[in-house]
């Protein structure tokens, strides 16, 4: 496999096993993963929260089991902040895609599995066209996925901001009736999700980012004052993370266009 690109901020997020799970609740307020019982799987952990993803993806898949979610996240996020080649991108996406399937086929109780086979095919939809992705069925595997994650774990804020995310996109792709008839998608389903994202983990700056984001899809420029203002909440979070520094410098870059 070929070096990944670096964090960019190398060093400002320092981890060890004994940190990350002192400060397991906040680090994991977003996906409720379970603190592992493996050594190697904390470890990997900690490379993750420092920002080495690349060792925390191999680490993870080399462990297997319980591994496999951090490999999947460490892959996602790499994907979808660090990686400039499309055709990488979404060939990373469809591994963990495909990696996360039957990781849920095996562990059918775990609610990351699902998550994050959720999330890379909803991030691999928008590479290829989620007009494209919804013709081909995946935006139905991706909504059952997250509504399956939302019914194990009814506390889990990132698959409330994915499905919340889902419904406006679709909406915004193809119209509100053909949404609602064709793919279950409704306005005031996915903003009722990202507000209760949002009251699961209210530091979530990824959460105030697709809020933001589905306002304007869904309500047009006449939400581009309330988008803003949760731009500049997310631009100003306190990342405690190499993935949440990711996700405040998106909220900055979004600001300056």
């Amino acid at each position: 496999m070929n070096n990944w690109t670096a964090f960019p901020y190398p060093g400002e997020y320092t981890f060890d096993a004994t940190s990350v799970k002192a400060n397991w609740g906040r680090l994991h307020a977003g996906d409720a993963e379970p603190l592992p019982d493996k050594p190697e799987v904390l470890q990997a952990w900690a490379l993750f929260h420092s920002g080495e993803f690349q060792k925390a993806m191999d680490l993870g898949l080399k462990v297997g089991g319980d591994g496999l979610t951090v490999a999947n996240k460490s892959a996602c996020v790499y994907a979808t902040y660090l990686e400039k080649k499309e055709q990488a991108r979404l060939a990373l996406y469809l591994e963990v895609a495909q990696r996360a399937e039957a990781q849920a086929l095996a562990y059918p109780l775990n609610i990351n599995a699902y998550y994050w086979h959720a999330y890379a095919l909803s991030r691999y939809s928008q590479g290829i066209s989620v007009a494209k992705a919804l013709a081909q069925g995946l935006g139905t595997k991706v909504k059952e996925s997250l509504e399956n994650v939302i019914k194990l774990q009814p506390k889990h804020a990132d698959a409330h901001i994915a499905l919340g995310a889902f419904h406006a996109e679709v909406i915004d792709k193809v119209g509100l009736l053909i949404g609602s008839m064709t793919y279950g998608a409704k306005k005031d389903t996915g903003l009722a999700l990202l507000q209760e994202a949002l009251k699961l983990n209210f530091q979530s700056a990824i959460g105030m980012i697709e809020y933001a984001n589905a306002m304007v899809m869904l309500d047009g420029e006449k939400m581009i004052k309330e988008a803003t203002k949760l731009y500049q909440q997310a631009a100003a979070a306190k990342p405690m993370d190499a993935m949440e520094r990711l996700d405040v410098e998106m909220a900055k870059v979004e600001l300056e266009d």
